[in-house]
C-alpha cells in the first residue's frame, strides 16, 4: 500500500483511509472490519467524537488496542450533543476542545491522536482561540497534529493563514469538484487534502441503480440530474482502459492530484472494504483519462462561504 506524507507532519498515511462513520454500532463488526482494514495495508483511520454518541471512538479503541503503533488514528471535535443526545450544537471553544479531547483518548484507549480535526467551523468562530487550543494540546503531547474539516473557501483560507494545520478534510469526486479551486493555495502550503466521499454516495458505480435514492432520482445531486450522473457513468465507461471499472476510476481520480494525501471511503462490510482498497491500488488512471473525466464533469465552486 502507497503511503503519503500528510503535509509538513511526520505522518505517512495510505492512499485508502477507513472511514470509520459507516460501521454501525456492532462492536464485533467493527472491529473484524478494521482488523481486515489494517491486514490490507490501511494504517489510516478517521473517527469523530459525534459519531454514534463516541460509539464509534470506541470502537476504533477497541479494535487498535495492542496495535496502536500501526496505526495513524485522526478524530475531530466541535460537535457538542445535548443532554437529550437528540440534536448538537456547534462549540470550538478552547475551554470544550481541551475538554473533549480527554473523552476521545478514553474512548480511543491512547494517550494521543495523530490528528486532531476541527469538525466544521464558520468565519465567525473565534478561530485564534481555537488555533490556540490545539498548538497547546500539541505542547501537551496530546496530539500529535492537527487539521480541519471543512468546506467553506474563507475557513479554510484562516486557517491556512494563521495556523499550522497540516490537512483540510473535504468532500472531493468526480461529481463534487468544488475542493479544486483551492489546490493551488494548499499545495503552495504543504497542507494536504483528505477526500471523503470519493464514490460520491455510490453514484459512481456499477452499481448505481442500487445506490440511488428517491431524492437523487427526484432533485438529482448537487449540480447534476439524475440523468446527467447516469450519462457521465456511461461516458466514464467508454473511457475504461480493462481491466478498469468505474469504482477504480472514481477512487482514483482524486488521487491524480498530490495535494490530496488520501481517499476514504466508508465500508459496513468486509466485502465492501476489500473491494475499495483493491480498486483503489490497482490500475492508475493516465493524463489523458484524468483530462477526459475533467471535460465531461463540471468544475463547480463553492458559491457561499468565501468572505
Amino acid at each position: 500500500m502507497k503511503k503519503n506524507q500528510l503535509g509538513t507532519s511526520d505522518l505517512y498515511i495510505s492512499e485508502i483511509g477507513l472511514g470509520c462513520m459507516s460501521l454501525g454500532t456492532d462492536v464485533e463488526k467493527g472491529i473484524r472490519i478494521i482488523h481486515e482494514a489494517l491486514h490490507t495495508g490501511v494504517n489510516f483511520l478517521d473517527t469523530a467524537d459525534l459519531y454514534d454518541f463516541g460509539i464509534n471512538e470506541e470502537i476504533v479503541g477497541k479494535a487498535i488496542k495492542g496495535r496502536r503503533g500501526e496505526v495513524i488514528v485522526a478524530t475531530k471535535v466541535g460537535n457538542r450533543w445535548n443532554e437529550n443526545k437528540d440534536s448538537w450544537i456547534w462549540d470550538p471553544s478552547a475551554n470544550y476542545i481541551k475538554a473533549e479531547v480527554k473523552e476521545s483518548l478514553r474512548r480511543l484507549q491512547t494517550d494521543y491522536v495523530d490528528l486532531y480535526q476541527l469538525h466544521g467551523g464558520t468565519i465567525e468562530d473565534p478561530i485564534d482561540e481555537t488555533i490556540a487550543a490545539f498548538e497547546d494540546l500539541k505542547k501537551e503531547g496530546l496530539i500529535r497534529h492537527y487539521g480541519i474539516s471543512s468546506i467553506r473557501p474563507n475557513v479554510i483560507n484562516e486557517f491556512v493563514k494563521k495556523s499550522n494545520i497540516v490537512s483540510v478534510m473535504m468532500q472531493y469526486s468526480l461529481l463534487d469538484r468544488r475542493p479544486e479551486e483551492l489546490f493551488p493555495l494548499l499545495k503552495e502550503k504543504q497542507v494536504s487534502i483528505i477526500a471523503r466521499g470519493p464514490l460520491a454516495k455510490g453514484l459512481l458505480t456499477e452499481k448505481i441503480k442500487d445506490k440511488t435514492t428517491a431524492q437523487v432520482f427526484e432533485k438529482g445531486y448537487l449540480d447534476y440530474s439524475y440523468d446527467e450522473i447516469v450519462a457521465i457513468n456511461g461516458e466514464i465507461q467508454d473511457l475504461l482502459i480493462p481491466p478498469q471499472t468505474v469504482n477504480n476510476i472514481a477512487l482514483r481520480y482524486p488521487l491524480f492530484n498530490e495535494t490530496v494525501a488520501t481517499i476514504i471511503p466508508g465500508a459496513s462490510s468486509i466485502e465492501q472494504l476489500r473491494e475499495n482498497v483493491q480498486e483503489t491500488i490497482k490500475n492508475q488512471i493516465t493524463l489523458e483519462q484524468y483530462e477526459k473525466l475533467q471535460a465531461i464533469t463540471k468544475p463547480s465552486i463553492y458559491m457561499q462561504h468565501r468572505i
